[in-house]
């Protein structure tokens, strides 16, 4: 017996209504890193799912995210990234662009961009690659 994906269903009906402007937002990606820099805590990553018939185009320059936590009331710990060439990890994007609020001051983006992929964000590391 066959299934329907029912987001797959809704991803199609949507692209055929919004074409081209629905195909522009972008929300989240798995993506499989190609190379990080611990230093700036920058990595290029690779979309692994394709919305075409071509490979998804790189994206370069997406920060990951790091933690700081305190346990039990204890000293603060600071946990940055460390991401290997090969990790598979979430990616989302950013409402609008994130260039200018990177420095912790309220600003205003330079673009009118939104969701855009060049705006991207690693959140995490998927379990199969730990």
């Amino acid at each position: 017996m066959s299934r329907n994906d029912p987001a797959g269903t809704l991803a199609r009906l949507l692209q055929g209504i919004g074409g081209k402007q629905a195909g522009g937002i972008h929300v989240a990606a798995i993506c499989r890193v190609l190379s990080f820099d611990a230093a700036t805590c920058k990595a290029t990553v690779q979309p692994l799912i394709r919305s075409g018939s071509e490979d998804p185009a790189p994206i370069q320059n997406v920060p990951a995210l790091g933690h700081r936590y305190t346990v039990d009331g204890g000293a603060e710990q600071v946990y940055k990234p460390m991401l290997k060439k090969g990790d598979v990890v979430l990616v989302v994007y950013a409402d609008h662009e994130i260039k200018n609020g990177l420095n912790g001051q309220v600003a205003s983006p330079d673009s009118l961009r939104m969701h855009d992929k060049n705006d991207a964000v690693i959140i995490g590391v998927f379990p199969g690659s730990l």
